[in-house]
């Protein structure tokens, strides 16, 4: 046996295959490449002696795909969040090392199934639940599943029927195939492989949407403010004022959108500013949507977006107030960034991560769209882009456009906009809805609903993106089911295996 005496070896190599993975994600374009990594460990996994052994490859495959894949959550930590170089490399340490826990507990589980007929489907459904666990615990991290390297791959079409999660279960079934095929030359899942491959192209025909042949016109502002500027009060009126200068000359937009904070300043301060756009906006027959802070009387703060100017086409004058309904308050909030987890227990190291506004306050799940121009926009702040279920959950018939806004100035010219993009994209493609995005620095993105980008603004560059975009009409099935069918099959077919095992063992004694 390949593994019968040592385990040093192939954890290395896992480790190494892990880490190519971050090829298959933008910026990189090798999109098939984790069949191949999956594959092996797949097979390292059916020659693992002990569930032990499965569990550390599992992990040392985690450790190379977090590894590298999210390493640019450090430029955040070291250079913005004002710790020491020690401290920064300990807290990714550790949050690699939580991650690489997911596949080792997919793969843990797997090992104990290896002999069956029906590993292939046991290991896809390990993964995905084990993923699902990923996307929930302790707030959530989904970030760089493997179904995304098919945002332009060749799966790509499965989205519109079973989302990125689902793309990620086959891929899984796929690994365990050719694993299996490889080990026992059983040759029927396969063919079970090869069908779900071939079948892809084929599913744009089903995809669920049709053209309206109606286009809006909409303009996207990239201020490019440097993040250490970006809440200095001697900044303030010169940020303000940017965005102002650079909106004017594209206010015949049926719809302006200004990324996150955009303005620096809270809500209940920016008051004279927000009224004067406003009225601007009215005046020229658009509605501009912006990221702001809202600081409540009772303490609460919230990181949000609003907008201003027309929210029907119907308006006569602008419909701002500080009141008003039209907003969205996020509420997948980020961890330290946002709020402190723990924070009773924490208050004491608490102040050693020095993150500005990590306090804020949670938005309710469920909100309704934002209405801009007599346009329905689903909002969604940052990295909630990577939670399609609140997405699902907040989206309907009536929904025009997918909104989201971002400041990735905190990950410099690292690949976490790229990645950050490409999971927009695939929102887009699993919602079948045009998605806006506007971010303060790049990347700035019009994305089709097919999850292709349209047009985009350069990163590190200041400017206006604009574009007249194709609005559709019904539904993916992926947006009336979410996860649920793939949910289903794997919790059935990990809980029947599992009472088969039990059988048999019983049997046995």
């Amino acid at each position: 046996m390949l593994l019968s005496k040592t385990s040093w070896f192939p954890a290395l190599l896992l480790a190494g295959l892990g880490a190519l993975n971050t090829l298959a994600f933008a910026p990189f374009t090798y999109h098939m490449l984790p069949l191949l990594t999956l594959s092996v460990m797949a097979y390292c996994l059916l020659q693992a002696q002990s569930p032990k052994q499965a569990a550390l490859f599992g992990y040392a495959y985690g450790l190379g795909w977090f590894g590298v894949g999210i390493s640019w959550v450090h430029v955040s930590i070291a250079t913005f969040g004002g710790m020491p170089l020690i401290a920064s490399l300990a807290i990714m340490a550790f949050l690699i090392g939580y991650l690489a826990l997911f596949p080792a507990l997919a793969i843990w589980f797997s090992w104990r199934f290896r002999g069956n007929f029906w590993f292939p489907l046991l290991l896809a459904s390990s993964w995905f639940i084990a993923e699902n666990i990923r996307s929930w615990f302790l707030t959530g991290f989904p970030w760089l599943s493997v179904g995304y390297s098919q945002t332009d791959g060749w799966m790509a079409p499965w989205a519109t029927v079973v989302g990125e999660t689902g793309i990620s279960f086959l891929m899984l079934l796929i690994a365990g195939c050719v694993a299996v095929a490889i080990q026992s030359k059983l040759w029927v899942w396969p063919a079970i492989a090869a069908i779900v491959l071939m079948v892809s192209p084929a599913l744009n025909s089903i995809k669920g949407w049709q053209d309206t042949g109606e286009q809006v016109k909409v303009a996207l502002v990239q201020g490019n403010i440097a993040q250490d500027l970006r809440w200095d009060p001697e900044q303030e009126a010169i940020t303000m004022r940017k965005y102002m200068e650079l909106s004017r000359p594209h206010l015949n937009a049926d719809i302006m959108i200004w990324p996150e904070a955009a303005i620096p300043q809270l809500e209940p301060l920016a008051l004279a500013y927000l009224f004067n756009l406003d009225m601007l906006a009215a005046e020229n027959n658009t509605a501009v949507v912006t990221g702001i802070l809202d600081y409540k009387q009772n303490g609460d703060a919230y990181n949000g977006m609003i907008v201003l100017g027309k929210f029907s086409k119907e308006a006569s004058g602008g419909d701002y107030r500080y009141n008003t309904d039209n907003r969205y308050q996020k509420h997948h909030l980020l961890p330290v960034g946002e709020f402190v987890p723990f924070q009773d227990v924490l208050k004491y190291v608490a102040p050693l991560f020095n993150l500005p506004m990590s306090s804020f306050s949670r938005g309710d799940w469920l909100q309704p769209n934002l209405q801009a121009n007599g346009y329905s926009l689903l909002a969604a702040l940052c990295f909630e882009i990577a939670f399609p279920r609140q997405m699902i959950a907040n989206f309907d018939d009536n929904t025009h456009f997918l909104l989201t806004v971002s400041n990735d100035a905190w990950f410099g010219a690292s690949i976490g906009p790229h990645q950050h993009l490409e999971i927009a994209r695939m929102r887009a493609l699993e919602l079948g809805r045009p998605l806006l995005r506007a971010t303060n620095n790049g990347i700035t993105a019009v994305v089709t609903a097919d999850g292709k980008e349209q047009a985009r603004l350069a990163q590190f560059e200041e400017g206006v993106l604009t574009a007249e975009v194709p609005l559709v009409q019904g539904r993916t099935l992926y947006s009336l089911l979410s996860d649920w069918p793939v949910l289903i099959i794997s919790l059935l077919c990990v809980g029947l295996l599992s009472v088969r095992r039990y059988q048999l063992a019983n049997q046995a004694k």
